[in-house]
């Protein structure tokens, strides 16, 4: 059902019937009624995306990212949400599944005009810029949040990873670590990185530059069972390490279950700390000592910088990258350490 439908039913004009539709003072009364009525009768429901093409918007922005079990996307997109929902956009998640093809693929949907802005956590596997050079030349604006690519000249709204990762290494050590491993899902996503190359910081000050073997990649998208069991087998080939960091929120929980299923009692015999914004870590057992993002306020403002470029189209924000800080919320699971000290 269209409005040349409801005309033609009608006898009317299209664009009187538009006009009716939109209450407009040109219309009598009557004609209105008629046209409402009518258009109740046959289940016409106006398109509001037909409207925003005809002003040259969708009133839609793209949120790409690689997946939504991370409690941290999904409190990034709440706050992205609170900003779209007061400048009455519709938001269209994308899940990239942390596949560079997927998120190519999203990109290109994204150019055609569908969507007036993108915000985008990139996958680990995303090493290539041409597909958000596409973005450009459409002259849709984005933004990064998150994740990013760092050579890549874009806005970005980012947490201070190399600090926090600096802070973690720092805690373990203040607590009598002498061996701790740095867990991360991939070798080449940046946002880990960073947080490994503050670790790295931290062991040279305490002496432990060249420790062997203390970066090690867990391949978060097999079975559950399978991440734990990669963390076992890095655990039982280093009998010495102390102190797990876990630079994403999947091996931290897995990184429990490992201790678990290998008698390792947390804090006792091996440290651990997650980087996460889980509300739950107060309930895990020992509660999880944290490195917590402000994911909120990181799509909040996010979206708030990328609505101030779909404004000004062709402007460029001059503070980038935006820097949040992280927080260590210290709990039980980095506690003295007894066995390993």
């Amino acid at each position: 059902m269209t409005i040349k439908v409801l005309a033609a039913h009608l006898g009317l004009s299209i664009s009187t019937i538009s006009k009716a539709l939109k209450d407009s003072h040109e219309i009598s009364a009557t004609t209105k009624s008629k046209v409402l009525q009518a258009a109740a009768e046959m289940g016409y429901i106006p398109n509001p995306y037909a409207s925003s093409l005809r002003k040259q918007k969708s009133k839609t922005i793209a949120v790409i990212i690689p997946e939504v079990s991370d409690s941290f996307f999904a409190q990034a997109i709440n706050g992205i949400e609170t900003v779209a929902t007061l400048m009455q956009y519709h938001t269209l998640i994308y899940l990239s599944h942390d596949s560079f093809q997927v998120e190519k693929e999203i990109i290109k949907h994204c150019s055609n005009g569908r969507v007036d802005g993108v915000l985008i956590s990139v996958s680990k596997q995303t090493t290539d810029t041409l597909h958000f050079d596409l973005l450009k030349k459409s002259n849709i604006p984005f933004v990064f949040f998150d994740r990013d690519l760092e050579n890549y000249e874009a806005p970005k709204v980012l947490t201070n990873d190399f600090e926090s990762g600096y802070l973690a290494a720092r805690h373990l050590f203040s607590m009598g670590c002498s061996h701790p491993v740095f867990l991360s899902p991939s070798d080449s996503l940046s946002v880990c990185n960073r947080r490994y190359d503050g670790f790295v910081k931290a062991s040279e000050e305490v002496g432990l530059i060249n420790q062997p073997n203390n970066f090690k990649v867990v391949d978060c998208h097999q079975q559950p069972e399978n991440i734990t069991s990669q963390i076992i087998q890095i655990l039982q080939k280093d009998s010495n390490i102390a102190g797990i960091i876990a630079s994403v929120e999947d091996l931290a929980i897995h990184g429990y279950l490992a201790c678990l299923e290998l008698k390792l009692q947390i804090p006792n015999d091996i440290l651990l700390i997650g980087f996460t914004s889980i509300k739950t870590a107060d309930l895990f057992s020992p509660t999880l000592t944290t490195i917590t993002q402000p994911a909120f306020e990181i799509g909040k403002r996010a979206a708030t910088i990328l609505f101030e470029l779909i404004d000004n189209k062709g402007a460029q924000p001059s503070n980038y990258p935006v820097i949040l800080p992280s927080t260590l919320i210290q709990r039980a699971s980095t506690g003295n350490l007894t066995k390993k000290a």
